[in-house]
């Protein structure tokens, strides 16, 4: 369940096995150098990532995350790995 992904992300045994399932090695990567810049886990890094998106998220959003949901074998895990690249992407475009 997502919401139960969520719940836990800020668990670095929890953030860390995500982070392999996803396998993004360049989403990672800037995840991880995000966190270290700012002197915080990867966990923590992670957790407020996705609970700031989700605070944040429009009505549009939530029917692209449901979109995503509904066609993937994981939809816990694809709507996670869709909020970082978001993510990701934003933090490049800022750098």
């Amino acid at each position: 369940m997502f919401g139960d992904l969520i719940a836990r992300l800020d668990h670095p045994e929890v953030a860390a096995k995500t982070l392999a399932a996803l396998d993004d090695a360049a989403l990672e990567a800037t995840i991880r150098a995000y966190a270290t810049a700012r002197d915080i886990t990867a966990a923590d890094c992670m957790a407020g990532i996705v609970r700031g998106f989700l605070d944040q998220a429009d009505d549009d959003v939530w029917l692209q995350l449901v979109g995503i949901m509904g066609r993937s074998k994981d939809p816990g895990l694809a709507a996670l790995h869709a909020i970082l690249r978001h993510w990701a992407s934003q933090a490049e475009t800022r750098a």
